[in-house]
């Protein structure tokens, strides 16, 4: 049998990503192994040889889809010759196009879970949806740490920490691919902020580079990822989707990356340089690799062998998933009722208890019996953020819904605004002027110039709710909606971003108006679709009422579960810590009225919480998918534990973070940012400065106790194993996660952390019950990297491991031995 057929069948025996993935953790047999990084099938060598050069090209970049099915991408195939076209679809957090799809749980809190086999679940839920809908090719996970709390995609990524990070990135892709969908991690690298992303040149060190941001990329290849995804910035210097360096040199030479490499939307710059670093795919469009790269090739600049590598890598890729062989497997049908068992695990499992003051939670007795729900987001659901994360999900219910149907008859649940987001009506201008609804005709312009008299001098928060075109707003000659930095326009938000009646653009604008008329002019164009939109305001008197009962319904019941939000997207940073809009005065007031206010956060990544020693309980469910509503009433009325931890630490402070004071860190000065903290990435740069976060890497409570006792720390073939007992001392089950700290290695003279997360393991016990837990520390966990030497250098001499519940609260202490020549696999 020959090498080609030998190679098919073990593929398909086996599954393409599961043999790679087999083949990263070491359980595949040498044979098998060296099949995961074989050439390419003699199919692919056959249709490259019959392929014309506008057929190649065709193959490397973006196009319009015929189809239509509204998803981020499309390249078309080779219809002669039985390629068939590729879609690509966005899929942090779900499969977005135009159809409804399972609305997962932010990535984010995925992660807080801990649970590498959750992820795998996550990403077969994915996998399968996007095979049902038609796509082919998946543009997630996506696995740049998180750096800054201001980045405005903190949501769609993971952990501030890459040994997490990598564990979960790795099983999401294994489940992804199980299931036919080709995979594509990004974004390559350094994508840390959206401020600036287009241009913006990160400067960054080698051991950083290599300990922090890149972890989750190794495991992403090593767990079979079919395709990259080129980031926007520029990295030391050359733009990351031509920066032969991170391309060619580490994901191709050090890592063996075999899949294909395209831009992030719009992301080329270039067309020789580009396919010489190692970029293989253009989208969504064909500005550098369509008639430039044809052209590139006639006239001898790019050599032609450049374009059969790239086209190879691509069809290698297609053929690995059956997708030339004329047996394309058959698509599945959705299965919505799995998908939605999965968005309830997961938004149950990475629900995180950050302060639980006098057992406020969980609801139990007249407090489960009497509730006051405050707050926009508790009448709606909330269920993910914008942009690429957006998903139109199957349903959705309110939390307030929720919270009624588990209450049960006889219970009395209340409801109060607390902060209007969607605006009351103008008061009356002039005769005839609607702006409720205000409809424009394809091809037609609304325009209305008039007078908007203020009875008293008062702060005024406009709102515009529109489906078209950004209509015109001057006020005094002043545009309240000027065009939105960044992509803002393209990507309006998540869920609040969006009226109720449909209406799919939410904008606001504040300031102060001063008693008596001013000028409102309004400009509204149809063009091709014609236009909807809605103009109204909130005031100073009209919150203090919205305040005042809220106030009023605290009081009259014996708790309150008061719901927070804030509005990501894609394209725009966040500009603050704090809560958005009125929040924080809302959350005092209430707070004031009744202890037992209970604060559930739909938002993005951390934030400050000024109030926090007012409020009885704080529950962070980030943004929680279409199931979220569900998973959130059983979590506050302890139908199970709360079992998310923080991935990433959260502030006291704008001032007390890695990014503060220091502009070249964040956002970056004349165009240029520098990772000068190396190392001390998040919790581990509040340690070494000495800085105490509002609460720690890792934090999350449980509604029991936990005991751990009898550490032992000893040598093992490829490390270091800790083992130690952990006991449920309370009387409810609930689940832990006790989290395994590495301290610095005293023989290696490079930059270290004073502690990194080496290991962990979420447990679930019942009363009483304990469980002796063995965690490995691996010698990658144990070695640092050699900027001087290019290379991994074990940390060698006592090291200081630590077993707790958090980067701040380790409860035991050991040490262990690490040799020179340790037994093992290599690093």
């Amino acid at each position: 049998m020959s090498d080609t057929v030998s190679r098919r069948s073990a593929l398909r025996l086996l599954g393409g990503a599961a043999m790679v993935a087999a083949a990263a953790t070491g359980t595949l047999a040498a044979p098998a192994r060296a099949l995961a990084t074989a050439p390419a099938s003699r199919r692919v060598e056959d249709l490259l040889a019959r392929l014309t050069l506008d057929e190649k090209i065709g193959l490397l970049h973006g196009a319009d889809d015929p189809a239509g099915l509204g998803q981020a991408g499309y390249v078309p195939g080779v219809p002669r010759l039985g390629i068939p076209p590729l879609r690509l679809a966005d899929g942090p957090a779900g499969v977005r196009v135009t159809a409804h799809a399972t609305a997962l749980p932010a990535p984010v809190l995925l992660a807080s879970a801990f649970d590498p086999a959750l992820a795998r679940e996550y990403g077969e839920v994915i996998g399968r949806e996007g095979r049902a809908l038609g796509q082919d090719v998946l543009l997630s996970p996506m696995v740049n740490l998180i750096r800054t709390p201001y980045a405005g995609r903190n949501y769609e990524t993971l952990s501030e920490d890459p040994l997490l990070s990598a564990d979960l990135v790795a099983e999401e892709i294994r489940g992804i691919q199980s299931q036919g969908l080709i995979a594509t991690v990004k974004h390559f690298a350094l994508n840390n902020q959206e401020k600036d992303r287009m241009t913006v040149d990160v400067r960054i060190a080698e051991q950083p580079l290599r300990e922090l941001e890149l972890r989750g990329f190794e495991a992403a290849v090593g767990a079979g990822a079919g395709a990259v995804m080129g980031a926007y910035n520029k990295v030391n210097g050359t733009f990351a989707c031509e920066n032969k360096p991170i391309l060619g040199d580490i994901l191709r030479g050090d890592w063996g990356f075999e899949g294909w490499v395209m831009t992030d939307w719009f992301a080329a710059h270039s067309t020789a340089a580009a396919l010489s670093a190692g970029l293989d795919m253009e989208m969504p469009g064909g500005d550098y690799f369509a008639d430039a790269l044809k052209d590139a090739v006639r006239d001898g600049s790019v050599p032609q062998a450049l374009v059969d590598r790239a086209v190879r890598r691509v069809l290698t890729v297609m053929d690995r998933f059956s997708l030339l062989d004329g047996s394309t497997p058959a698509r599945p049908g959705r299965d919505a009722r799995r998908g939605a068992r999965t968005a309830l695990k997961v938004a149950r499992a990475g629900a995180t208890l950050l302060h639980n003051r006098h057992a406020t939670l969980p609801l139990t007795g007249s407090a489960a019996r009497s509730i006051a729900v405050v707050g926009p987001t508790g009448s709606i659901p909330f269920v993910s953020g914008g942009g690429s994360a957006h998903v139109v999900p199957d349903h959705a219910q309110s939390p307030l819904e929720a919270l009624r149907a588990r209450a049960g008859d006889g219970a009395r649940i209340g409801y109060a605004l607390g902060e209007d987001l969607f605006g009351k009506p103008l008061p009356d201008t002039s005769p005839g002027a609607d702006f409720e609804a205000q409809p424009v005709e394809p091809g037609a312009t609304w325009a209305y110039d008039g007078t908007l008299t203020v009875a008293d001098a008062d702060e005024w928060t406009f709102v515009i709710h529109y489906s078209g075109d950004r209509p015109k707003v001057l006020l005094d000659g002043t545009d309240l909606f000027p065009p939105a930095p960044g992509l803002g326009e393209l990507f309006a938000g998540g869920l609040v971003s969006t009226a109720p009646d449909g209406l799919a653009v939410r904008r606001s604008s504040a300031l102060r108006l001063a008693a008596g008329d001013h000028r409102l002019v309004i400009t509204a164009k149809g063009r091709d679709r014609g236009q909807l939109f809605r103009l109204r305001r909130t005031t100073g008197t009209t919150r203090a009422a919205d305040v005042a009962e809220a106030v009023r319904a605290a009081r009259a019941a014996d708790s309150v579960v008061l719901f927070a939000y804030e509005d990501a997207t894609e394209g725009a940073d966040r500009t603050g810590l704090a809560l958005p809009g009125h929040q924080n005065e809302l959350i005092e007031a209430v707070a004031a009225a009744n202890s037992r206010t209970t604060v559930v956060l739909n938002t993005s990544s951390c934030t400050t919480m000024p109030w926090l020693s007012r409020v009885g309980a704080v529950l962070q469910m980030y943004y929680p998918g279409q199931e979220g509503a569900e998973a959130t009433a059983a979590v506050l009325f302890g139908d199970c534990d709360p079992g998310g931890r923080l991935t990433q630490t959260f502030p006291a402070a704008e001032d007390r973070h890695p990014m503060a004071g220091d502009p070249r860190r964040y956002p970056g000065v004349d165009g240029t940012e520098e990772y000068s903290e190396g190392v001390h990435l998040g919790y581990r740069w509040y340690e070494a400065e000495g800085v105490a976060p509002l609460f720690p890497f890792g934090h999350g409570l449980s509604y029991t106790s936990f005991a751990y006792t009898d550490l032992s720390v000893r040598p093992d073939e490829d490390g270091l194993a800790v083992r130690f007992t952990v006991r449920n001392t309370g009387a409810r089950t609930g689940i832990t996660v006790a989290q395994v700290y590495l301290g610095p290695s005293p023989d290696l003279r490079l930059d270290q952390p004073r502690r990194a997360l080496a290991g962990y393991r979420r447990l679930r016990l019942e009363p009483g019950r304990a469980q002796e837990v063995t965690v490995n520390i691996s010698r990658r966990s144990l070695s640092s990297w050699d900027g001087n030497r290019h290379g991994w250098v074990l940390g060698t001499g006592t090291r200081e491991v630590g077993v707790g519940v958090s980067a701040g609260e380790v409860r035991l202490v050991g040490h262990g031995r690490v040799g020179s020549r340790p037994a093992g696999r290599r690093t």
